[in-house]
């Protein structure tokens, strides 16, 4: 009722173009599904802490959703297009306008709420946000479901190395040493080895001389096979959570192959061992104390996420809601503004946890409502014309995949309970017993 009513407060749908009927729009489907649950995830310990489900996790169901979408689509515009310098130039006037507007509209609003104490107050924090590897160097980001994007910008420079080194076709056989990568990384690694500023600030000047490189085309390979090396050093050395950014990339890598094995070239296999290695990864990790990776509630998120793409692969070539369609389009907007619009929402509201069933319901609608507006004017205003003018820059074709399929990114797993800058020790108490040692994963 909740998500039904709510969607009256948002702007009428455009027509649905005859292209979303295609084989791609379960993709969109699919991303729409993920951001509804990662938005969910993000409302309900504050607007309707009773209805949050704890057998398992939907920010994580959701972001698992994303990545596999990532991974599955992700280097095939690469490979279909066969240019690099498209690519790239693609993602950045695809991420970088929406990002960096969000970035400056909490920074322009911290005088009323104050920027997240796990944002660095020094340079290292300008270095990690301008490139993107956030959590991979252990930065906090201004807003909180920015750690993601680590995840999709270390795939990102990976699957560029391996396109260019002819190595990228070997996706299944990836998917299984990332995944058993994450069993042993969980085993020995406490912490990041690579503590401190400077993980930051040497990525960052790599980061940039490589993508010069890259995009210009000036020892293009040479330049990213360093990226690739650097954001594999980085995920393995330097991330917050390291057994968690491995698993991650085996989980995007497992997207990839099964679109191989769609396609006939590859197996199934490969997927169902890196499913297994996924699932038995937190079990024995060092750094494993939240109630989400307890065994039962982290395997059964996996398994809810795994039949949610395997539904939407059935689906596929059929016309799907709207909705969910258009979710999916606005998703990278839904995703990025939901959080820091929850936090200035509840600083007006105050807190609603206690309040009466009625009053959290009509409070839960208002928020969805204004948070859909504003994304849907997001997407409308900023990501649409940045497309746009990568497009145009790149020389690419707006009928071309990459147009069309372009992937918003995973939404974010909840710190904890006090989502939006609570402690922990303000959970309702009809909660608080699940929680245990918090959502932590940073």
């Amino acid at each position: 009722m909740l998500l039904r009513v709510s969607f009256a407060a948002a702007p009428a749908l455009p027509a649905q173009p005859a292209h979303s009927a295609t084989r791609l729009a379960w993709l969109d489907a699919l991303r729409g599904i993920g951001a509804l649950a990662v938005v969910a995830e993000h409302m309900l310990p504050w607007f309707l802490p009773g209805l949050r489900p704890y057998w398992f996790n939907l920010g994580i169901y959701g972001i698992i959703v994303f990545f596999l979408v990532s991974g599955y689509i992700i280097p095939t515009s690469l490979e279909r297009h066969g240019d690099v310098r498209a690519f790239w130039v693609s993602r950045i006037f695809r991420l970088y306008p929406l990002y960096l507007s969000v970035v400056v509209l909490v920074l322009a609003l911290a005088w009323w709420v104050p920027v997240r104490g796990e944002v660095a107050r020094d340079g290292s924090a300008v270095a990690a946000h301008a490139t993107m590897l956030l959590d991979v160097v252990s930065v906090g980001g201004v807003a909180d479901t920015m750690w993601t994007l680590s995840y999709e910008m270390v795939f990102y420079l990976m699957v560029t190395a391996l396109f260019l080194v002819k190595a990228h076709h070997r996706s299944g056989l990836l998917s299984m040493v990332f995944a058993a990568g994450a069993v042993v990384v969980g085993l020995v690694a406490a912490r990041a080895a690579l503590a401190g500023a400077w993980p930051a600030y040497v990525s960052c000047g790599l980061f940039v001389v490589g993508l010069v490189c890259v995009i210009w085309g000036r020892a293009r390979t040479a330049a990213a096979c360093v990226l690739g090396v650097m954001a594999l050093a980085l995920l393995l050395l330097s991330s917050r959570v390291p057994w968690l950014g491995v698993a991650v990339l085996a989980v995007m890598f497992a997207g990839t192959a099964i679109h191989r094995w769609e396609g006939g070239r590859g197996g199934l296999w490969p997927v169902a061992v890196t499913a297994a290695l996924v699932a038995i990864t937190p079990v024995w990790a060092v750094m494993s104390g939240w109630w989400w990776v307890r065994p039962d509630v982290w395997i059964t998120t996996l398994a809810l996420a795994g039949a949610t793409f395997a539904g939407g692969m059935a689906l596929r070539g059929r016309r799907l809601p709207r909705v969910l369609v258009y979710l999916g389009l606005i998703s990278y907007s839904l995703y990025l503004v939901h959080h820091p619009l929850l936090k200035y929402f509840v600083e007006v509201s105050g807190d609603l946890r206690r309040a009466a069933l009625p009053y959290q319901l009509g409070m839960a609608v208002l928020a969805l409502g204004l948070t859909l507006g504003v994304s849907a004017m997001a997407y409308r205003y900023i990501e649409r014309p940045g497309q746009a003018l990568g497009r145009h820059i790149s020389g690419r074709s707006p009928r071309g995949l990459q147009s069309r399929a372009d992937l918003g990114v995973a939404g974010e797993c909840p710190r904890h309970d006090g989502v939006l800058g609570q402690k922990e020790g303000q959970v309702p108490d009809g909660v608080r017993d699940h929680v245990g040692q918090g959502d932590a994963i940073r």
